[in-house]
Parts: structure tokens; sequence; C-alpha cells
């Protein structure tokens, strides 16, 4: 029994005029938003996105909506997030650099705890570094 129905579902798709498409779907002038700089979708940011619908007639704002409350806590944990991770490498920087003093601090200690040329070799090695 299973064999003729496979058979009929195989028949009956390869007489399908349809294709399946596996690619993703871009938004429409999402390349061109792109370019210009602006964001991906109309949706994203911007005045229509931002700014309130409607005011009342003598001039008032109308109060925050909860999408636009929401995209701001949003922005929000994002700044949050963004200082905290340039103060880990700002942190990390400056510990790096304090390594690479040490180590050369380290260097230089080294350097004067070897044998001074004495005598002759002296002599030699100042007017080599004279010249």
């Amino acid at each position: 029994m299973a064999a003729p129905v496979r058979t009929l579902c195989c028949s009956v798709l390869r007489n399908c005029t349809r294709s399946f498409s596996t690619t993703c779907g871009a938004q429409a002038g999402e390349k061109w938003r792109k370019e210009h700089g602006l964001a991906r979708s109309g949706t994203e940011y911007g005045p229509l996105t931002d700014l309130p619908d409607w005011s009342f007639a003598d001039g008032r704002a109308a109060p925050p909506m909860k999408g636009h409350m929401r995209r701001k806590q949003e922005r929000e944990v994002l700044a949050r997030r963004i200082v905290m991770l340039n103060d880990e490498v700002d942190k990390g920087v400056e510990k790096w650099k304090n390594k690479q003093g040490e180590a050369q601090r380290l260097e230089d200690h080294k350097k004067s705890l070897l044998l001074k040329p004495k005598g002759r070799l002296l002599l030699k090695k100042k007017s080599q570094s004279s010249n």
C-alpha cells in the first residue's frame, strides 16, 4: 500500500509547475537602504518609529507607546553593555601594558646584574660607542 502512495506523490510533485525556493527572502530596498546608511528596514529606527504618532491639539506630546518604551529600554541595555565591554577592553589593554613594562624592567634588571667589562675591554667598548 505504501509503494503506490509514494509513486503517486512523486508523480504529482514531478508534474507540479511551482518550485520550492530555499533562499532567504530579502526585504524590498534593503540593499539601497544599507548603501545610503539607513536601517535595513524602515521600521528599525527613524522618525516613523521614534516619533509619536499623534499629539494633543494644544501641542502637548502624546504619552509614550509600549513599542517606543520597549525600544528605548533595549537601546539602554545595549548602551550599558557597550560601556561595560569597552571598560573591559580598556582594563585588558592597561594590564597588557603593565605586563610589558614589568617584563622590560625585569630585562633591564637582568642586564644590570651581568658582569661589567674591565680594563682594555671597557676602553675599547667606550671608543666603539663614541664612533
